[in-house]
């Protein structure tokens, strides 16, 4: 704590010009009092962009790794340590034994999401500063937890939604709540991006001649669960919060997205992205009502989320025109897609996270016009002509702000605050619960209750296996 104080105090005016010696040895910050020690919790998929973004930074070093699956460890202190002549991180099998060490300054959790709330309270609790990736909650409770605690604690926590430190969306924001648009009255948020099947698959260990395929961008991965690799897994520790089960490959690495009891479907992974510019854009919080209606089609396989979801918020307007009330539209997709997101006048666009098989981003409908976001830029299209009007881009650093937030302890420095991410995240589980129960619902956005629902009210939190207890009080 001594030390993070120290950070706190020093390091405000090293955010322009850094005062204090350093030695640089190869890629190496050595000796520097205002350095940032970071763990990253979760090191197979995004966890592996945290490393490298981290390590991109002056001064900050990776200084631990955690995960519970151990086979993952040697190649990735060779790939991105060692082969770059940096010092092997601290590795631990349990975050809580991380949390212990006094000498790490701020933790990314990058777990499923099952894990995310759980680990980034116990961590604030520690003392660390968090950054906590998307969804923030895997559920409202659990969301509402983890605000309190970075209320509580003198850390910086910021929330996974990265296009909050982007250029691009902030002024795509300044420019709808200008009023340049008129009256915006409607945002959309597209998640169509191609998903196949994942089959099905019994309980326990694969025999030693089956193997699961998986892609992460343009590579592909081979990786046998035999018995002999699941010993080097702590699977207790996966399942952490959840239900005790047998282990199934389609409940482990990556799958799990796809199944309620660890994620929350395409609208809770890739849309929450698109979800939470939705409603930053629109400028809500909670809404009123939220029908959500789909299904899983195509695939007779294990997944339990949908893979078609349309889901429809209504939230109170009482500044606005005619029936008081904006609406944000949310669509789910997984296969077969037609372009709906326009970069300039009469053509479509093809631009970061809009590929062949993807169509990611959002549109704006106001009284003067409307507008298409895609990660990296937004252009408006004007009247009833739809003539080409303003246009933004420009991407930013999530990393590099939550360390400028954490040396000059400010929370806005981070630019994604933890309780706006929770807001976002609601969307998706209020939406979620609507489509599992099928039906409209009514919400009250000050108790964060439904209304006359007992059931539904229910689904805002879930049962826990002890010790992996989200605390009543942090």
């Amino acid at each position: 704590m001594e030390r993070r104080k120290f950070i706190k105090t020093t390091a405000a005016g090293s955010l322009a010009v850094s005062t204090v010696p350093t030695i640089l040895t190869g890629n190496r910050w050595k000796g520097a009092n205002d350095r940032v020690n970071v763990a990253v919790i979760g090191v197979r998929g995004m966890g592996q962009n945290h490393i490298q973004e981290y390590q991109k930074l002056e001064n900050v070093e990776v200084a631990a790794l955690c995960d519970v699956d151990q086979n993952l460890f040697a190649e990735r202190i060779k790939k991105h340590f060692t082969d770059k002549d940096l010092k092997a991180p601290q590795l631990y099998s349990d975050m809580r034994k991380l949390f212990e060490n006094k000498n790490i300054d701020a933790v990314s959790v990058v777990t499923p999401n099952h894990w995310h709330s759980l680990a980034a309270i116990w961590a604030i609790q520690a003392g660390k500063h968090v950054s906590v990736e998307k969804p923030c909650c895997h559920n409202i409770y659990e969301g509402q937890k983890l605000v309190e605690a970075a209320k509580k604690y003198d850390v910086i926590v910021q929330d996974g939604a990265e296009q909050r430190s982007n250029p691009c969306a902030i002024s795509m924001a300044d420019y709808l709540h200008s009023g340049k648009l008129g009256e915006v009255y409607m945002a959309k948020g597209l998640c169509f991006k191609w998903r196949d099947s994942i089959g099905s698959y019994p309980d326990g260990p694969m025999k030693k001649d089956e193997q699961f395929a998986f892609t992460v961008g343009s590579k592909n991965y081979v990786t046998p669960y035999t018995k002999e690799y699941l010993s080097k897994v702590d699977y207790n520790m996966w399942l952490g919060p959840t239900p005790e089960l047998p282990f199934n490959r389609n409940r482990f690495h990556y799958n799990w997205h796809w199944n309620w009891l660890y994620g929350n479907g395409d609208m809770g992974n890739q849309g929450v992205h698109e979800m939470d510019i939705a409603r930053w854009g629109l400028g809500v919080k909670l809404p009123a009502k939220i029908s959500s209606i789909g299904g899983h089609f195509v695939f007779n396989d294990a997944q339990t989320t949908p893979n078609d979801q349309i889901t429809v918020f209504e939230f109170p307007n009482p500044d606005g025109s005619g029936d008081k009330k904006k609406i944000l539209q949310f669509e789910v997709r997984h296969w077969m897609t037609n372009r709906e997101l326009a970069s300039k006048a009469g053509e479509t666009g093809n631009t970061y996270m809009v590929s062949d098989t993807n169509e990611i981003g959002n549109l704006f409908y106001g009284s003067d016009g409307f507008m298409s976001k895609t990660v990296n830029n937004w252009r408006v299209f004007e009247g009833q002509k739809r003539e080409t009007g303003a246009s933004g881009d420009g991407l930013g650093n999530h990393y590099q702000n939550f360390i400028h937030a954490i040396r000059a302890n400010d929370q806005k420095l981070a630019k994604a605050d933890i309780e706006e991410g929770f807001y976002s995240c609601a969307l998706i589980h209020l939406g979620n619960i609507s489509y599992r129960l099928g039906r409209t619902l009514e919400f009250d956005p000050e108790t964060m209750k439904f209304i006359n629902d007992p059931e539904a009210d229910t689904m805002l939190t879930r049962e826990y296996r002890e010790p992996f207890v989200v605390p009543e009080h942090v």
